[in-house]
C-alpha cells in the first residue's frame, strides 16, 4: 500500500504534502527526527489527511497534484471533506 499524506504545523499554519510506501506513522517520526529540510523547522507536525493507493505511481501522482494546488483554502477543503466522509 502507498499513501499520500498531508502534515500540518498549527503554529505556523503550514502544510507539508508527501507520500510513503510504508507506514505513515513511521514516516511522521522520520520527519520529526529530521535535522534538515522543510519539516525539520518544527517538531509538532500532525497528520491531517491520508489517501491510500495500490500503485506507487498513483500516490506520487496525487502528491504532485496536491502540491500543485498551492492553495491553503483548497487543501483545507479537501481535509474537511475527507473527515466528513470518514465519520
Amino acid at each position: 500500500m502507498h499513501t499520500t499524506y498531508i502534515l500540518f504545523f498549527e503554529k505556523l499554519q503550514k502544510f507539508y504534502i508527501g507520500f510513503t510506501s510504508g507506514s505513515v506513522l513511521v514516516r511522521l517520526q522520520k520527519h520529526l527526527m529530521s535535522k534538515s529540510g522543510f519539516t525539520s523547522k518544527a517538531k509538532d507536525w500532525t497528520i491531517v489527511f491520508t489517501e491510500s493507493f495500490n500503485e506507487k505511481s498513483d500516490a506520487m501522482r496525487r502528491e504532485k497534484e496536491l502540491k500543485g494546488w498551492k492553495s491553503h483554502v483548497r487543501i483545507k477543503e479537501l481535509i474537511v471533506r475527507s473527515n466528513v466522509n470518514n465519520e
